[in-house]
């Protein structure tokens, strides 16, 4: 195969599996670890995948996004640090918006039961995970439901969604960056985070440090829309110290 087509081999490898390591990626393919290395660093000069020491991760984009599967494979301890940091914000908010994916999965089992909460979301993980809690309100968004990631969208959730007051959301996305906010590459997705954060007091983002520097197809909030990030040490302090000028306070855990 040409350099394009084993890049391309390489991507979807990445993709497919969640991540590549450079020895096996060579093994597999026949080629030089350095020829895969060289590879890897292009494909992660035009952000489609994130370098780690001996191999990469896929960046999620405009045309591709991981499944909900995948997401509760990766990055696991540091998604539950950030869970757990992010439940100490609720304060004392009693209707919580619980975004899609699985660190907002994560923050809702986390959530107290020993005081009377609503929780809204367009998530049947994270219902599931809540129906029957003690002392929890769960209000299902209904709508087409998304087999990557379980949620609901499309225009059965958003009327509903602009009649509510909520006190606090926490929000995810698929990139966050200080030029373009926070992204998603489904503008379906992106229209119901926009309802969201449109309706809620307070909003939260919580999520890994690879999110941050990737851009998506489409922008639904900027920085300055948060009081808090929360994400791991992974987010060096002197770039996170950027995030805090642009208004949210920065957790890192």
């Amino acid at each position: 195969m040409d350099a394009e087509e084993r890049r391309r081999s390489i991507l979807e490898a990445t993709r497919r599996a969640g991540s590549v390591d450079v020895a096996r990626t060579a093994a597999d393919l026949g080629i030089s670890k350095e020829t895969v290395r060289r590879d890897l660093n292009l494909l992660a000069a035009h952000g489609l995948v994130r370098r780690t020491h001996g191999g990469a991760y896929p960046v999620e984009s405009s045309g591709f996004e991981t499944t909900l599967s995948y997401r509760t494979t990766s990055q696991v301890r540091e998604k539950s640090r950030i869970a757990a940091a992010a439940v100490e914000l609720l304060g004392d908010a009693k209707t919580v918006y619980i975004d899609e994916g699985y660190t907002p999965q994560l923050i809702a089992a986390g959530l107290p039961r020993d005081r009377p909460l609503t929780v809204i979301t367009s998530s049947l993980a994270t219902a599931g995970t809540l129906a029957s809690a003690e002392n929890i309100t769960v209000l299902l968004l209904g709508g087409r439901v998304r087999g990557a990631t379980l949620a609901t969208v499309d225009h059965w959730v958003t009327p509903t969604l602009s009649d509510l007051v909520i006190d606090l959301a926490y929000i995810g996305a698929n990139g966050v960056s200080r030029q373009w906010g926070l992204t998603t590459p489904n503008p379906a997705v992106s229209d119901v985070k926009t309802r969201v954060m449109a309706v809620s007091r307070r909003r939260v983002f919580s999520g890994v440090h690879s999110k941050f520097g990737a851009a998506s197809l489409c922008r639904f909030a900027g920085i300055g829309d948060l009081e808090a990030i929360v994400t791991d040490t992974g987010l060096p302090a002197s770039e996170a110290r950027h995030y805090v000028l642009l208004g949210p306070q920065v957790i890192r855990v």
